[in-house]
């Protein structure tokens, strides 16, 4: 499992586009949120630099924490 921070990760909506972007990349991810620290934790079998630039072209970059 990996740990990111998207800083401008702030709603339900943030919370369902983030979903997406990994999900298109890996059906399987799991993907556990804490919205009050905006981070998310992210198991999935896509590779991490996948992820950020996922999460990058939906809007969301995000930083490995």
């Amino acid at each position: 499992m990996t740990r990111f921070h998207i800083a401008n990760m702030t709603c339900g909506h943030c919370k369902a586009s983030v979903e997406k972007a990994v999900t298109t990349l890996d059906d399987d991810a799991e993907l556990d949120f804490d919205m009050e620290t905006r981070e998310v934790e992210i198991d999935s079998t896509a590779s991490k630099s996948a992820i950020l630039s996922a999460l990058d072209a939906a809007g969301y970059p995000a930083a490995e924490i």
